[in-house]
């Protein structure tokens, strides 16, 4: 018995009866069964180590950096979101997490349209950032409401910062973000 024969053997025994399987006309006389469980075998461990190869793989990056993460609730994909970046920008939004967290203990987090969300529950959702070639965006949905109110931004309510490498401002950001957390937010939808 050959080594993938044996491989086989507690799959296919002798009792079975497999004489359908013969073919008369074939030179060897009749089709090898065992051969044939043997590479249905060696297939499907092939196509498991692929897609074990496939859930590995890095996330794909779409343009400008950002980071394309299916959406989710909770902190495991804000945290899978922010390990997928690379450089300066990585590190802008490790930062800003924590910023958030540290100033709003009991925020809530999703990933949306391939951005990190942070709301209240109840409330609706209060901020978000987005990865940009040059600059991680943060938006307050509600920004017109801040004081000062941030500068980026034409929108009826919403405003936003640019933030570029090494211009990350925690003592205005942090104010920003416990005005932002009291104010009723964006309901993820559309405004009624």
């Amino acid at each position: 018995m050959t080594a993938s024969e044996a491989e086989v053997a507690p799959v296919l025994n002798d009792t079975h009866d497999l004489s359908f399987l013969s073919h008369s006309s074939s030179p060897a006389g009749s089709i090898n069964v065992r051969a044939m469980a043997a590479k249905t075998k060696a297939k499907k461990t092939k196509a498991k180590a692929k897609a074990k190869a496939k859930a590995k793989t890095k996330t794909k990056l779409l343009s400008g950096g950002n980071p394309q993460i299916p959406k989710g609730e909770g902190d495991a994909p804000v945290q899978a979101y922010i390990a997928a970046l690379s450089d300066w920008r990585k590190d802008v939004c490790k930062r800003l997490d924590k910023l958030i967290v540290r100033n709003v203990p009991k925020v809530k987090k999703a990933v949306k349209w391939n951005s990190p969300f942070y709301g209240i529950e109840g409330k609706g959702w209060f901020a978000s950032f987005h990865v940009f070639t040059r600059y991680v965006k943060l938006t307050f949905f509600k920004g017109t409401s801040l004081s000062p109110v941030p500068g980026g931004g034409k929108h009826e309510e919403a405003r936003w910062v640019d933030i570029h490498e090494g211009e990350l401002d925690e003592a205005q950001l942090s104010k920003w973000v416990k005005q932002a957390a009291k104010i009723p937010g964006w309901s993820g939808g559309p405004e009624k």
